[in-house]
């Protein structure tokens, strides 16, 4: 079963959680167009804006959020690790 990786914040943002349930990053409406704001955590908690796993994607726009293309470009889907990020595009 595909779990979901979008979860609404509010008008504009949308959160976005790796296949294992952990808050990576969000995708924010700017100026016509969504883009992926990556997310990380330091060791006392404390947000980290553009760190995290998919810290190579900050900034990447998307013209539509759509889960299926989200999960192919960010996340290799496999039975070792569904959490680990394909490599950034060149």
């Amino acid at each position: 079963m595909t779990s979901t990786l979008l979860n609404s914040v509010n008008n504009g943002i949308y959160a976005l959680h790796n296949p294992a349930g952990l808050h990576v990053g969000n995708f924010k409406w700017i100026q016509g167009q969504w883009k992926f704001k990556a997310i990380g955590y330091g060791p006392a908690g404390q947000v980290m804006p553009g760190f995290g796993p998919l810290t190579d994607w900050h900034n990447t726009p998307f013209a539509q959020l759509d889960e299926d293309q989200i999960r192919a470009q960010f996340f290799q889907e496999s039975a070792c690790s569904k959490s680990t990020p394909f490599p950034p595009p060149a």
